[in-house]
Protein backbone atom coordinates (compact mmCIF):
# COMPACT_ATOMS: atom_id res chain seq x y z
CA UNK A 1 0.00 0.00 0.00
CA UNK A 2 2.71 2.50 0.95
CA UNK A 3 4.58 1.77 -2.32
CA UNK A 4 1.88 3.49 -4.39
CA UNK A 5 1.82 6.53 -2.07
CA UNK A 6 5.06 7.98 -3.30
CA UNK A 7 6.26 11.26 -4.83
CA UNK A 8 5.28 10.15 -8.34
CA UNK A 9 1.71 9.49 -7.20
CA UNK A 10 1.64 12.86 -5.47
CA UNK A 11 3.03 14.53 -8.60
CA UNK A 12 0.29 12.92 -10.71
CA UNK A 13 -2.41 13.97 -8.27
CA UNK A 14 -1.20 17.57 -8.28
CA UNK A 15 -0.89 17.49 -12.06
CA UNK A 16 -4.55 16.43 -12.30
CA UNK A 17 -5.55 19.10 -9.78
CA UNK A 18 -3.70 21.74 -11.80
CA UNK A 19 -5.27 20.49 -15.04
CA UNK A 20 -8.74 20.89 -13.53
CA UNK A 21 -7.80 24.35 -12.23
CA UNK A 22 -6.48 25.59 -15.58
CA UNK A 23 -9.62 24.42 -17.37
CA UNK A 24 -11.81 26.13 -14.77
CA UNK A 25 -9.77 29.31 -15.17
CA UNK A 26 -10.30 29.14 -18.93
CA UNK A 27 -14.04 29.36 -18.28
CA UNK A 28 -13.77 32.16 -15.69
CA UNK A 29 -11.36 34.53 -17.45
CA UNK A 30 -13.69 35.58 -20.29
CA UNK A 31 -16.37 36.47 -17.72
CA UNK A 32 -13.86 38.58 -15.83
CA UNK A 33 -12.75 40.27 -19.04
CA UNK A 34 -16.34 41.06 -19.93
CA UNK A 35 -16.99 42.52 -16.47
CA UNK A 36 -13.84 44.70 -16.49
CA UNK A 37 -14.36 48.42 -17.04
CA UNK A 38 -10.77 49.21 -18.00
CA UNK A 39 -9.62 48.48 -21.55
CA UNK A 40 -6.15 47.67 -20.21
CA UNK A 41 -7.52 45.12 -17.77
CA UNK A 42 -9.74 43.55 -20.44
CA UNK A 43 -6.65 43.31 -22.62
CA UNK A 44 -4.60 41.69 -19.85
CA UNK A 45 -7.34 39.12 -19.29
CA UNK A 46 -7.56 38.41 -23.04
CA UNK A 47 -3.81 37.82 -23.22
CA UNK A 48 -4.00 35.47 -20.26
CA UNK A 49 -6.83 33.47 -21.85
CA UNK A 50 -4.50 32.69 -24.76
CA UNK A 51 -1.62 31.88 -22.40
CA UNK A 52 -3.88 29.59 -20.38
CA UNK A 53 -4.87 27.67 -23.52
CA UNK A 54 -1.18 27.08 -24.18
CA UNK A 55 -0.63 26.09 -20.55
CA UNK A 56 -3.32 23.42 -20.84
CA UNK A 57 -1.55 22.11 -23.95
CA UNK A 58 1.71 21.96 -21.98
CA UNK A 59 -0.03 20.02 -19.22
CA UNK A 60 -1.29 17.60 -21.90
CA UNK A 61 2.37 17.13 -22.90
CA UNK A 62 3.41 16.52 -19.29
CA UNK A 63 0.73 13.83 -18.99
CA UNK A 64 2.12 12.17 -22.14
CA UNK A 65 5.68 12.36 -20.79
CA UNK A 66 4.64 10.48 -17.64
CA UNK A 67 2.50 8.02 -19.62
CA UNK A 68 -0.86 9.13 -18.25
CA UNK A 69 -4.10 10.28 -19.84
CA UNK A 70 -4.82 14.00 -19.34
CA UNK A 71 -7.58 14.30 -16.78
CA UNK A 72 -8.47 16.51 -13.89
CA UNK A 73 -9.53 15.91 -10.32
CA UNK A 74 -11.82 18.42 -8.70
CA UNK A 75 -9.88 21.29 -7.24
CA UNK A 76 -11.88 22.77 -4.39
CA UNK A 77 -9.36 25.56 -3.92
CA UNK A 78 -9.72 27.01 -7.41
CA UNK A 79 -13.49 26.62 -7.26
CA UNK A 80 -13.48 28.74 -4.10
CA UNK A 81 -11.16 31.36 -5.55
CA UNK A 82 -13.30 31.62 -8.70
CA UNK A 83 -16.47 31.87 -6.59
CA UNK A 84 -14.93 34.79 -4.69
CA UNK A 85 -14.20 36.51 -8.00
CA UNK A 86 -17.79 35.98 -9.11
CA UNK A 87 -18.97 37.50 -5.84
CA UNK A 88 -16.83 40.59 -6.47
CA UNK A 89 -18.27 40.90 -9.99
CA UNK A 90 -21.79 40.76 -8.58
CA UNK A 91 -21.31 42.94 -5.50
CA UNK A 92 -19.22 45.66 -7.17
CA UNK A 93 -20.77 45.71 -10.66
CA UNK A 94 -20.80 49.23 -12.03
CA UNK A 95 -18.60 50.65 -9.27
CA UNK A 96 -15.23 52.33 -9.57
CA UNK A 97 -13.80 49.59 -7.35
CA UNK A 98 -14.86 46.70 -9.62
CA UNK A 99 -11.58 46.50 -11.56
CA UNK A 100 -9.54 46.62 -8.34
CA UNK A 101 -11.59 43.68 -7.07
CA UNK A 102 -11.15 41.82 -10.35
CA UNK A 103 -7.40 42.26 -10.14
CA UNK A 104 -7.40 40.99 -6.56
CA UNK A 105 -9.41 37.95 -7.64
CA UNK A 106 -7.13 37.34 -10.62
CA UNK A 107 -4.05 37.61 -8.43
CA UNK A 108 -5.50 35.07 -6.00
CA UNK A 109 -5.73 32.72 -8.99
CA UNK A 110 -2.19 33.57 -10.10
CA UNK A 111 -0.74 33.01 -6.63
CA UNK A 112 -2.48 29.65 -6.40
CA UNK A 113 -1.09 28.67 -9.79
CA UNK A 114 2.41 29.86 -8.87
CA UNK A 115 2.40 27.61 -5.79
CA UNK A 116 1.15 24.63 -7.81
CA UNK A 117 3.64 25.04 -10.65
CA UNK A 118 6.49 25.71 -8.24
CA UNK A 119 5.76 22.46 -6.45
CA UNK A 120 5.29 20.51 -9.69
CA UNK A 121 8.64 21.88 -10.88
CA UNK A 122 10.44 20.78 -7.70
CA UNK A 123 8.87 17.33 -7.86
CA UNK A 124 9.61 16.93 -11.59
CA UNK A 125 13.26 17.70 -10.81
CA UNK A 126 13.30 15.19 -7.96
CA UNK A 127 11.71 12.55 -10.20
CA UNK A 128 14.16 13.20 -13.04
CA UNK A 129 11.44 14.36 -15.45
CA UNK A 130 13.57 16.92 -17.28
CA UNK A 131 11.22 17.23 -20.27
CA UNK A 132 8.30 17.91 -17.95
CA UNK A 133 10.49 20.28 -15.94
CA UNK A 134 11.02 22.53 -18.96
CA UNK A 135 7.29 22.71 -19.74
CA UNK A 136 6.35 23.42 -16.13
CA UNK A 137 9.05 26.09 -15.81
CA UNK A 138 7.75 27.85 -18.93
CA UNK A 139 4.27 28.05 -17.43
CA UNK A 140 5.57 29.13 -14.02
CA UNK A 141 7.40 32.06 -15.63
CA UNK A 142 4.21 33.08 -17.47
CA UNK A 143 2.18 32.98 -14.25
CA UNK A 144 4.76 35.11 -12.45
CA UNK A 145 4.79 37.59 -15.33
CA UNK A 146 0.99 37.82 -15.34
CA UNK A 147 1.02 38.51 -11.61
CA UNK A 148 3.55 41.31 -12.18
CA UNK A 149 1.47 42.83 -15.00
CA UNK A 150 -1.62 42.80 -12.78
CA UNK A 151 0.30 44.43 -9.92
CA UNK A 152 1.59 47.20 -12.15
CA UNK A 153 -1.85 47.80 -13.65
CA UNK A 154 -3.39 47.95 -10.17
CA UNK A 155 -0.77 50.28 -8.71
CA UNK A 156 -0.43 52.59 -11.71
CA UNK A 157 -4.07 53.03 -12.74
CA UNK A 158 -6.80 50.83 -11.30
CA UNK A 159 -6.34 51.35 -7.56
CA UNK A 160 -5.95 55.15 -7.85
CA UNK A 161 -9.11 55.29 -9.97
CA UNK A 162 -10.98 53.21 -7.39
CA UNK A 163 -9.85 55.46 -4.53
Amino acid sequence: MADDKNLRALFLHQLKDTYFAENAILKALPKMAQAARSDELRGAFAVHVEETREQVKRLDQVFRIVGEKPEGVTCQAIQGIIAEGEEVMKDFAGSDALDAGLIAAAQAVEHYEITRYGTLLAWARQLGLSEAEDLIKETLVEEENTDEVLSELAEDAINPAAA
